[in-house]
């Protein structure tokens, strides 16, 4: 099978999205597909709509795969003849993430468009698929894929995980680009209020949303938390796994989330999920046994669960016991992708 797939950027971006879209190059790979790598440039979203007056599909695939995130970039190719079948990987809407009303109705008319002219879908999610369907009118063939979840490896031992439970300190990990949507500036609002010692590792990458970046530095300096935040940047896999060892709880607040691929691979260290009902967490997340839920923004109850944890290690050890065994529960990801390869495959005339 020759096959197309069209991101923006770098396959090694570091997200979930593009950890999604690797790992399903490199299992296409392994079952002796051709996978030809089509990148665009990234750059701001009027840029990309001016891609339309460029852009053409590649020729001689026998099918093209579609990362979701260059809509702007592929409404007009997509309408022109190309003789393969075309499938969007959709990991959340751009119309889904929060920002102002008028924003969010122009997103969603170019995602409408874009999504019309597409023969099928791949989602990330239920939740994923749910907006999807709402937001067109004609069902089109579509496959729920959940992202890979173990290039981690063997999970962390029960005994490991109830030994650093005793840890006096409660070490959260945020893991994520500091970007807004990510919420760390809600993570930070929460933590100001615990009366119990906390550190927060935070990681991902510093480059996304310089001006964020720098406002949550602020923060930092201004409510004197340099001694319990540490912004550590992207780290390789090696660094991550020690963090992901040494911490208690997984926090990531986000404003909205299509998977959240983070709270499961935490899991897999036995860290209990926190993150919001926005989007896809609670697909992830069972609410008071692996993790909590709570609403966007809102610190206060951040800082509740927070401080639960911190308070009551039996407490701790119970949700984190729980997670471990909830990641255990997971699919493998080469079971998923064998099922994705073939929905790929049945287009194929």
């Amino acid at each position: 099978m020759k096959v197309g797939i069209v991101i923006y950027g770098s396959l090694d971006t570091l997200s979930g999205g593009y950890l999604y879209d690797r790992k399903l190059v490199e299992y296409l790979h392994g079952q002796g597909d051709s996978v030809e790598i089509i990148s665009l440039p990234w750059r701001n979203y009027a840029a990309h709509l001016m891609d339309n007056l460029t852009f053409e599909l590649p020729k001689n695939l026998d099918i093209l795969i579609q990362d979701e995130l260059n809509h702007p970039s592929l409404i007009f190719a997509n309408r022109q003849a190309h003789g393969y079948p075309i499938v969007s990987l959709v990991h959340h809407l751009r119309c889904s993430e929060l920002r102002p009303k008028w924003q969010n109705t122009f997103y969603r008319w170019i995602e409408k468009k874009y999504l019309q002219a597409v023969d099928g879908f791949i989602f990330n999610s239920k939740t994923t698929e749910k907006v999807v369907s709402g937001l067109i009118e004609k069902r089109k063939p579509s496959v729920v894929a959940y992202p890979p979840t173990d290039r981690f490896g063997e999970p962390l031992s029960e005994n490991e995980i109830m030994e650093r439970a005793k840890q006096q300190k409660l070490r959260i990990l945020f893991l994520g680009n500091v970007i807004y949507r990510k919420g760390l500036h809600t993570l930070l609002k929460a933590i100001r209020t615990q009366s119990s010692a906390v550190h927060v590792d935070v990681v991902g990458s510093l480059d996304s949303e310089p001006a964020y970046v720098q406002r949550m530095q602020e923060i930092i300096a201004r409510h004197r938390l340099a001694s319990a935040v540490l912004l550590h940047g992207s780290l390789d896999k090696e660094p991550l796994i020690e963090k992901l060892k040494q911490a208690h709880v997984l926090a990531v607040p986000s404003s909205y989330e299509g998977f959240g691929i983070v709270y499961l691979e935490g899991m897999g260290f036995g860290l209990p999920a926190i993150g919001t009902t926005a989007g896809a967490a609670s697909e992830v997340i069972e609410h008071g046994k692996s993790g909590y839920l709570f609403a966007p923004d809102d610190s206060d109850a951040l800082a509740k669960h927070l401080r639960s944890l911190a308070e009551d290690r039996g407490l701790l050890t119970r949700l984190s016991l729980n997670a471990r065994e909830q990641y255990l529960r997971q699919p493998s990801w080469n079971e998923t992708a064998k099922s994705l390869r073939a929905f790929l495959t049945s287009f194929i005339k």
